[in-house]
C-alpha cells in the first residue's frame, strides 16, 4: 500500500578531494566499463514463476511452460487443503505451509536491454522517451529473495503467513486467506497507478521516481499493483508479497529494489454484521452520503466503524505475534490515494516511536471496480526489509543480497520461530570519495544521480551524501558536491579500486547527466 509523495511508507513501501588526473588512462576505464558490462550480463538473470489471467469475477487460469505431469502435482500441494487426504502425501511439513497462491516453477532467459527495447520474461518492450530501468536493476528481477528458504525476508513473510493461517480459518477447518507472492513484478502503469485512483498528475507517477520499460510498462513500485486483479478474480481475502522497484536516495536504509507485504478483506453486509444485535437492520451503504474525515460518501459510519475496528484489531495481534505481546501501539491519521480513512501504524521499539505499516477502509470505487461492489473492506502494506532489520538487528539493508555463508548460516533456523540476531561481519573500513559539478540549465535531478550511481558502483556504495549546494553570484549556475562512501560488505577495499569506479562516475555523469564536473 504505498505511494510514494503520498506513499505510505516503505512498508506500505561526508570532504576528501582527489585530484584523478591521470590516475586512470582511458584505455583503463574502457576496460574497467567493459568488465562492468561483462559482470553485469552475467549477473542479469530471473525466474518467470507465474502468469496468470482472468476471466470475469470467479475464475482463473494458470499458465505454465511445461504441460507435464510435475507442475500441475505441484499446484495442488499448493492450492488444495493442508489436510486433504490424497494431498497430504505430498505436503511439506506443516511447520512451513506450503504456498497457496498463483504459482508455478520455471525458468526465463536473462532480462535484456538493447538499442531499441527491453526484453523481461520473454516478453519484448519496445523503449521510448520513458525507458529508464537500468542493466543494474534488471539484474534483480526474479531473484525474490522473499522465497528464498530460510532467507531473513523469507523468515518474516512466514512468520506473517502463518499468522493469518492461525488467525482465519474457515467453517470447513482451513484458512480463509489466500497467499499470492510470485507474480510478476513487470506490471502495466494502469495497474500501478490508475487501478489504485491516483491522479494522472500526482507526484508519485515521476519519470525520476520509478523504473519505466517505457511508456505503458513498469517495474512495480508497490504490490498494490495487484490488488484490482485478484478481487476481480474473486478473493475476498489474500495476502500479496513481492518485489518492489523505486529510485531512490543511497543510504543504509534504502535500496532500489525491496519487498512488500500486504492483505486485504472484504465483507459482505452479512459477514460484517452477523455478530452485531440487530445486525439484521443494518447495512454497509447508504445513498445521498457524504464524504467526512471518518467515512466515504457511500458507507454508512456503522459500517466504518466495524472494518476500522477489524483491521487494527488484525494488525495490533499481527505485529505483537511478531514484536512481543507487551508492544506499545500508537495509530497516526494519514492520507493515501487508495483508502479512506487511512491510518499508519507506530510502535515503541527499543525507546522510540517506529513507523511500520499503512492501512486503511479501501476506496470504494477501487472495490466497485473490480467486480465487488456489494462488498467494502480494508487493506494494509508493509516492508519486509523495514521489519527483518529491526527484528534480527540488521544494520545495513545491502546485506539481504549478500552471498556471504557467514551471513546466510545465520538465518537457517530449524523453526521460523527459532529466535535470532544478527552477528555483525568484520566491519570493514569505509572510503570517501567526493564529487562535485555544476549542473544543467534542466533536467536534472538527484535520483537520476543517485541511479547512475549504483550503475556504475553497484553495491560498493554504501552511501551518497549532497554535502555542498552553490549558486555562483554572476553566472546563476547550481554546483552540488556529493561525497560517496564506498564500503564492501566482506573484504577491504583499497583506494586505487576505488579511484577507477569513481572516476567511471565522473566521466558517466558528464556523459549521461549532462553536468559541467569541477574535478
Amino acid at each position: 500500500m504505498i505511494v510514494e509523495r503520498c506513499r505510505a511508507p516503505r512498508g506500505w513501501g561526508l570532504k576528501m578531494r582527489l585530484d584523478l588526473k591521470g590516475v586512470c588512462s582511458s584505455a583503463l576505464l574502457e576496460k574497467v566499463t567493459d568488465v562492468s558490462c561483462l559482470q553485469m550480463a552475467l549477473a542479469l538473470s530471473g525466474k518467470v514463476t507465474s502468469e496468470w489471467q482472468t476471466h470475469g469475477p470467479a475464475t482463473m487460469r494458470l499458465f505454465s511452460r511445461s504441460q507435464t505431469l510435475l507442475p500441475l502435482l505441484k499446484h495442488i500441494v499448493r492450492h488444495c487443503p493442508a489436510d486433504c487426504q490424497w494431498t497430504s502425501a505430498l505436503a511439506p511439513s506443516p511447520k512451513l505451509h506450503p504456498f497457496r497462491g498463483l504459482s508455478t516453477d520455471g525458468s526465463a532467459p536473462q532480462p535484456r536491454i538493447s538499442e531499441n527495447s527491453v526484453e523481461v520474461f520473454s516478453h519484448v518492450y519496445p523503449r521510448d522517451d520513458m525507458t529508464n530501468v537500468t542493466a543494474k536493476i534488471l539484474s534483480k528481477v526474479g531473484c525474490q529473495l522473499h522465497n528464498r528458504p530460510h532467507h531473513p525476508l523469507w523468515l518474516i513473510k512466514e512468520r506473517i503467513k502463518d499468522h493469518f493461517y492461525r488467525s482465519y480459518i474457515g467453517r470447513t477447518g482451513n484458512p480463509i486467506f489466500s497467499v499470492h507472492d510470485n507474480l510478476s513484478p513487470v506490471v502495466t502503469v494502469e495497474q500501478n497507478f490508475d487501478s489504485l485512483l491516483i491522479p494522472p498528475d500526482h507526484p508519485s507517477r515521476k519519470k525520476g521516481d520509478n523504473y519505466y520499460l517505457n511508456r505503458t510498462h513498469m517495474l512495480r513500485a508497490h504490490t498494490s499493483a495487484h490488488q484490482k486483479e485478484l478481487v476481480l478474480a474473486g478473493l475476498d481475502n489474500f495476502l500479496l508479497a513481492g518485489d518492489v522497484y523505486r529510485r531512490d536516495e543511497i543510504d543504509c536504509s534504502h535500496y532500489p529494489v525491496f519487498h512488500q507485504m500486504e492483505g486485504v478483506r472484504l465483507f459482505s453486509n452479512h459477514e460484517l454484521f452477523a455478530r452485531v444485535e440487530n445486525g439484521e437492520d443494518l447495512c454497509l451503504f447508504e445513498s445521498a452520503g457524504r464524504r467526512t474525515p471518518q467515512k466515504q460518501e457511500t458507507h454508512t459510519l456503522e459500517a466504518v466503524k466495524l472494518v476500522e475496528f477489524d483491521l487494527k484489531q488484525a494488525l495490533t495481534r499481527l505485529v505483537r505475534h511478531l514484536f512481543g505481546e507487551d508492544l506499545e501501539i500508537r495509530w497516526v491519521d494519514c492520507y493515501f490515494p487508495f483508502t479512506h480513512p487511512s491510518f499508519e501504524m507506530e510502535v515503541r521499539f527499543q525507546g522510540d516511536w517506529l513507523e511500520v505499516l499503512g492501512c486503511g477502509v479501501m476506496e470504494q470505487e477501487l472495490v466497485s471496480s473490480a467486480g465487488a461492489g456489494n462488498k467494502m473492506g480494508w487493506a494494509f502494506g508493509l516492508g519486509l526489509e523495514r521489519l527483518a532489520m529491526v527484528l534480527f538487528d540488521i544494520p545495513d539493508i545491502r546485506l539481504f543480497w549478500s552471498e556471504d555463508e557467514r551471513f546466510l548460516k545465520q538465518f537457517r533456523l530449524s523453526d521460523i520461530y527459532q529466535p535470532v540476531t544478527f552477528q555483525p561481519l568484520s566491519k570493514y573500513p569505509p572510503l570517501y570519495n567526493d564529487i562535485s559539478f555544476w549542473l544543467p540549465a534542466e533536467g536534472y535531478t538527484e535520483n537520476d544521480f543517485y541511479d547512475l550511481v549504483r550503475s556504475i558502483g553497484g553495491d560498493l556504495v554504501e552511501k551518497v551524501t549532497l554535502v555542498d549546494e552553490f549558486t555562483h553570484p554572476k553566472t546563476k549556475r547550481t554546483s552540488h558536491c556529493y561525497r560517496v562512501e564506498y564500503r564492501h560488505m566482506e573484504r577491504t577495499l583499497s583506494q586505487e579500486e576505488v579511484r577507477i569506479i569513481h572516476a567511471a562516475i565522473e566521466l558517466a555523469a558528464e556523459k549521461e547527466l549532462g553536468v559541467q564536473g569541477r574535478y
